[in-house]
């Protein structure tokens, strides 16, 4: 079984590959068979320079796309675990029916509601901006039901302690639950960044303004300038999944960590 795994590992490894070696290459070398894992002439610095400080400049797209995805992560997380510790901890009248309208919104599908979105937007004057962007994703009904099934988990005398010794909702949440369910605030923000960075839907319909740009509308802009250079291509690419691979690496110890736990509390 170790040996499947690890042959099927480098199968879904291979175009991974050979794009970061396409990467550095000539462009005449790049379809050339049998394939050159390793360039004999190598030309990354003329490629990462093109595509980095060509006429379409990627350091303004990867500044928009970083604020909006930090942004975007923090409120989302901020927003989801309030919400889902209410629906878990917080006894109120109608609870489990309103938490089962706000599941029911799952199914809908989010094309359904771009146009209802756009009017919204355009009459709020956040259209064509980054708030704009940031306030869609604020809220988000997977993040809700995966981290109240987490603060579902701890036991309620623990809570029931917190409130005898005077501390309120707030209080207990900040100081009490959410230290708990660390490691799944930790993979939903994982998560919500990498959703928000590839996210191309949204900045397509929602921004107009060339200076305000994602990576992903300005990639398939350079795409549309160089769409027949394979080498710059990607280089372009691998920009672009640069910084999800440090994100995921430097968080994988918590991703594993919620994946256990929620085994445990499952």
């Amino acid at each position: 079984m170790t040996i499947i795994m690890t042959v099927g590992g480098i199968v879904f490894l291979l175009p991974f590959i050979w794009m970061v070696s396409a990467s550095f290459k000539l462009e005449e070398d790049v379809l050339t068979f049998p394939i050159q894992w390793i360039p004999q002439t190598w030309n990354a610095i003329e490629n990462y320079s093109q595509v980095w400080f060509g006429d379409k400049s990627f350091l303004l797209y990867y500044w928009n796309t970083i604020k909006i995805s930090v942004l975007t992560t923090l409120t989302s997380v901020a927003v989801s675990s309030l919400a889902a510790y209410a629906f878990a901890k917080i006894k109120f009248k109608g609870r489990d029916i309103v938490f089962l309208i706000v599941l029911a919104t799952y199914m809908i599908p989010p094309q359904s509601l771009l146009v209802p979105q756009f009017l919204m937007y355009t009459w709020a004057d956040l259209f064509d901006s980054h708030l704009g962007l940031i306030l869609l994703n604020s809220f988000s009904v997977f993040g809700t039901f995966m981290l109240r099934q987490f603060f579902l988990g701890i036991n309620d005398e623990i809570i029931e302690s917190a409130k005898i010794d005077g501390a309120g909702h707030f209080r207990t949440f900040f100081h009490i639950a959410l230290p708990l369910v660390s490691p799944a605030i930790a993979t939903y923000a994982i998560l919500r960044f990498i959703w928000t960075w590839n996210d191309y839907q949204y900045p397509l319909i929602f921004i107009r303004s060339e200076e305000l740009y994602t990576l992903q509308l300005g990639i398939a802009q350079f795409a549309d300038a160089h769409g027949s250079i394979y080498s710059l291509m990607m280089a372009a690419a691998v920009s672009a999944i640069i910084p999800l691979l440090i994100v995921f690496i430097i968080g994988q110890k918590q991703v594993i960590e919620g994946i256990q736990l929620g085994g445990v509390k499952g």
